[in-house]
């Protein structure tokens, strides 16, 4: 087994244990060969990091900004996988440079008071995104199979076992398994697009920043909701440890390599994450807001008037299916997350069933007391704020990132250049700057 800790200066010689040590180095990487097969044995991370980037809170916050203002929220959608993309690839040079995860390095660099109040940001933010799953989940279920919401949300619980039986098939099963629930949630949305025919020049202009996007208070809220529901927090841990599920060596030279290639799979995966976000807003955009149906906020609203609107029977159908996959792939991204942070920044391990278990539980229960005291309506505010709560989380984990991969100390060769390091902070500072506004602005009113 290579080196797990090949460059970082910070770590404690007693504490070598790799990030995800039952599947570390597990996957073949072959030394020589074409491109393609070199590309093919990387591809896999990306598309598990890009789950996060179409999650149910997506759906939420695009499905109301599409409704609500039409195309313009589609700068905010580029704008966020353009930063999703740079900082997914600066978490895969942490974990190929360093042989440590995001979680690891803060735990090797910061102070223990520091560490705990980042490990309590990163698991606001898991639960965040495990209450949208919960409800994104429950509410396909609903849908598809007139399962009460209650009972839906208490079967989500159920989806312990399904990682645990994937992982025990390999790594490899695991990621194909997330990358044929991708296929099918891009292949409903494909149809679903070529049924509602949006006119291209206006959507070609909704990638254009308006000022509007900051100065509407309303179309802000949005705007940062979609940011969180995009740029998930704990994405970042998650992708600096399962790149290192490739065994590519120890040189610098194969470590150099294999950021590479690592790149180009989450900046293809991230690709096809903007597809489908995109996706979402602009068929709520042509299908509701066009019609003047500029309110729907709600997933099942939007799965009720799909198809009469749109003249398609089967619309509403695959509106569905793709809300189901999507909450099942989730599943995944978010039990792996969580236990890459708890075992990085506490050692703490537990079995992957009882830490899946325990923190469904915790997303549970606010979905069924909403349930209870507003009715099922409410579920759709709840998840639009769990993404807003998801977006506030994001300075906790991108300055810490951006701090160490421009140490020179930490990354020795492998540093980023000073133009990405700028290029870093800047992101880093407009997600700050983009928080601080919205507490502000929820603070005052």
């Amino acid at each position: 087994m290579r080196d797990p800790r090949p460059a970082y200066k910070d770590a404690r010689q007693d504490d070598l244990r790799p990030s995800l040590p039952e599947v570390y180095a597990s996957v073949r990487v072959p030394a020589g060969g074409s491109w393609f097969r070199r590309l093919l044995a990387f591809a896999g991370p990306g598309y598990m990091i890009s789950v996060g980037y179409m999650d149910p809170g997506n759906w939420a916050t695009d499905i109301a900004g599409g409704s609500r203002f039409g195309y313009t929220l589609l700068a905010v959608i580029l704008l966020s996988n353009l930063m999703a993309i740079l900082l997914q690839a600066l978490a895969v040079r942490l974990g190929v440079a360093t042989g440590r995860d995001l979680a690891q390095a803060c735990r090797d660099h910061y102070s223990r008071p520091v560490n705990l109040a980042l490990w309590f940001a990163c698991e606001m933010a898991i639960i965040a995104c495990d209450l949208a799953e919960v409800i994104g989940t429950a509410i396909a279920l609903k849908l598809l199979f007139d399962i009460p919401l209650v009972l839906g949300a208490l079967i989500t619980a159920l989806d312990a076992f399904l990682l645990l039986l994937l992982v025990n098939r390999g790594f490899r099963f695991l990621e194909a398994f997330v990358i044929a629930l991708l296929a099918v949630i891009a292949v409903c949305f494909a149809l679903q697009i070529a049924a509602a025919a949006p006119p291209v020049a206006q959507v070609l202009s909704g990638f254009v920043p308006s000022p509007q996007i900051v100065t509407n208070r309303e179309m802000l809220y949005l705007a940062i909701g979609i940011l969180g529901a995009t740029v998930m927090p704990h994405n970042l841990y998650l992708h600096s440890s399962v790149v290192q599920t490739r065994a590519y060596g120890a040189s610098v030279d194969a470590r150099r390599d294999a950021i590479r290639w690592a790149t180009i799979d989450s900046t293809l995966a991230l690709t096809l994450a903007l597809f489908i976000n995109a996706a979402i807003l602009v068929v709520a955009a042509a299908v509701f807001h066009t019609s003047g149906h500029d309110q729907v906020a709600e997933i099942a609203d939007a799965f009720h008037l799909l198809s009469p609107l749109l003249g398609l029977g089967i619309a509403s159908t695959l509106f569905a299916v793709a809300l189901l996959a999507s909450g099942l792939n989730s599943t995944v991204t978010a039990t792996l997350a969580g236990q890459i942070v708890m075992e990085g920044f506490l050692r703490l391990r537990l079995p992957n069933w009882a830490r899946r278990l325990l923190t469904r539980s915790i997303a549970i229960t606010p979905v069924i007391a909403v349930t209870a005291i507003y009715g099922e309506r409410a579920t759709g505010q709840l998840l639009v704020l769990s993404q807003v709560i998801l977006s506030m989380q994001l300075p906790f984990a991108v300055v810490p990132l951006v701090r160490f991969v421009s140490d020179r100390q930490k990354m020795g060769v492998l540093v980023i250049g000073r133009w990405l390091a700028a290029l870093a902070w800047l992101v880093a500072g407009v997600i700050v700057v983009l928080n601080v506004k919205l507490l502000a602005d929820t603070l005052l009113s």
